[in-house]
């Protein structure tokens, strides 16, 4: 097989790797950004006491919030979401005031 036709096929593969690769994160973005939108609109008093809920909650506030800024600005465009500062605001002020009893 000449080395053209190898390189020709490798090529083929990689851009079809190329492109679930960027399929599979467009869907994680999806993911990424329903699950960001939920937690901004998530009233905390009404979780369920189970420590088994509030622990889910956590992880999932802490795993957005390590996100670098572009990929989460991506996840809340991917779901067409529209960030409210007003609400950011008092959210932050709600986990500070939980922190402050723990």
């Amino acid at each position: 097989m000449p080395l053209t036709a190898l390189n020709d096929e490798e090529v083929t593969l990689l851009r079809k790797e190329l492109e679930l690769l960027m399929s599979e994160r467009h869907r994680l973005l999806q993911v990424a950004g329903a699950a960001a939108v939920l937690v901004a609109n998530l009233d905390t008093e009404s979780l369920p006491q189970e420590q088994d809920t509030i622990d889910a909650a956590e992880v999932l506030a802490e795993s957005l919030n390590s996100l670098p800024d572009e990929t989460l600005k991506d996840a809340l465009d991917a779901v067409q979401a529209i960030p409210d500062p007003e609400g950011q605001a008092q959210a932050e002020a709600q986990a500070q005031a939980r922190s402050a009893l723990d």
